[in-house]
């Protein structure tokens, strides 16, 4: 089961803060980036927010789970998505934790084409 656009829509502008949030779909679900970094993932219709130390302490008790089968263990936000600031400012620290991407490497074409 895939989510509903309308479901993402919500999310992505429930956060605000100093980075631009958008969302992009992928394999038939959807990731939350803010500027260049993936900080969520929405599957199913449930969030699934990128696990680290300064979020652990922000939510104190977190619900981890993977986001699909075989996916490494992120926070899974149930309810507290609805809170605005809260949500917002779980986004912030966790963007701001997060290493920058590794720069993609430009594809050669080869001389076979």
């Amino acid at each position: 089961m895939s989510s509903d656009q309308s479901f993402v829509d919500f999310i992505v502008d429930q956060i605000t803060c100093r980075k631009t949030i958008t969302s992009k779909k992928m394999f038939g679900e959807y990731a939350v980036y803010a500027d260049n970094k993936v900080v969520a993932l929405i599957c199913d219709n449930k969030l699934f927010v990128k696990p680290t130390a300064g979020g652990r302490t922000f939510i104190g008790e977190p619900v981890e789970a993977p986001a699909y089968p075989g996916a490494k263990l992120s926070f899974l936000i149930e309810d507290k998505f609805e809170d605005r600031e809260w949500i917002s400012d779980l986004i912030s620290i966790t963007e701001e934790e997060l290493p920058e991407p590794k720069p993609k490497k430009k594809k050669v074409k080869s001389a076979d084409n």
